[in-house]
């Protein structure tokens, strides 16, 4: 579910004064994209957000936008839209590492999920783009309970998911946005495919309960079916394309396939990944949580 209400570039550096070295990152307003912008920034990278607000417009189904936003690019981050697992995404992705790497493009960092298919299809599309190319394959976000509409349910008090009973290691956005940030600026991670999970497994059950803990509130877990799930999101305003995506990821990556650690953060960065405790920690202190 990622937005676009963020445009331009971000820092105080245009196309015009640095020609040919800007980093693009595509999902410039989402989870992992809005924090990957960040870093840059603090980095003194000039950078490009890539979505349909932004100028010039970027927007996946919509193949002509494409050149505009890679003028000019040598790096660029690939955040595909609602998710990999989406009709159409492998094309889609595919033809664009290509275009990208026909414009001069030099490193691509994609964003994948564990455990998918045809998410792995589109790793290897880019892998084999002829770019410096590294996979950032990631687990179930902690942030999704605070940022992609699960932050209704908390507030409500219960949360419905139509989660089975198996564990799951709960990855920060913080980490992956570091590892991909690494991945584009620095060298030595070319070729590399990041599995990144957080330190340990909880059953959806068990991350509600933490999340209560943090907020002090009393809040329910409910295993529902995929169609109440898809109902529940839609009735939030979210786009029935996204809430069956996300209902599709329920249904098959959340069978036990993933329920390992993998020690991706630490090959990435040298240290180990955030703790989905520290997580809501910080989102209870934000408010977001607040009833």
């Amino acid at each position: 579910m990622v937005g676009s209400t963020e445009s331009g570039l971000t820092c105080a550096m245009t196309t015009d004064t640095h020609p040919g070295q800007l980093t693009l990152v595509l999902g410039s307003s989402g989870t992992t994209g809005r924090r990957v912008v960040e870093r840059l920034a603090e980095r003194g990278v000039p950078t490009r957000h890539g979505s349909r607000s932004a100028e010039p417009p970027f927007d996946w189904a919509d193949e002509t936008t494409w050149p505009s936003v890679l003028e000019n690019v040598t790096a660029a981050y690939i955040v595909y839209y609602p998710d990999l697992v989406a009709p159409g995404a492998l094309d889609r992705v595919r033809r664009f590492a290509e275009l990208a790497v026909a414009g001069g493009v030099r490193r691509l960092v994609l964003l994948s999920g564990r455990g998918e298919e045809l998410a792995q299809a589109a790793e290897r599309a880019v892998l084999d783009s002829g770019a410096d190319a590294t996979i950032v394959r990631c687990a179930f976000f902690a942030q999704n309970f605070s940022e992609k509409g699960f932050e209704e349910f908390v507030r409500s008090g219960t949360v419905a998911l139509p989660a089975p009973v198996v564990g799951e290691p709960f990855v920060h956005a913080d980490d992956i946005a570091d590892v991909v940030v690494a991945a584009l600026t620095e060298d030595g991670h070319a070729g590399q495919v990041y599995e990144l999970t957080g330190p340990r497994l909880l059953t959806f059950e068990e991350s509600v309960a933490e999340i209560a803990k943090a907020t002090g509130r009393d809040i329910d877990y409910q295993r529902i079916s995929a169609e109440e799930f898809i109902a529940g999101l839609t009735a939030q305003g979210i786009p029935e394309e996204e809430a069956e995506v996300f209902a599709e990821i329920f249904g098959t990556v959340l069978d036990g396939r993933n329920s390992h650690l993998t020690d991706g953060v630490q090959r990435a960065l040298g240290r180990p990944p955030r703790d989905f405790a520290q997580y809501t920690q910080e989102a209870a202190a934000t408010g977001v949580w607040d009833s």
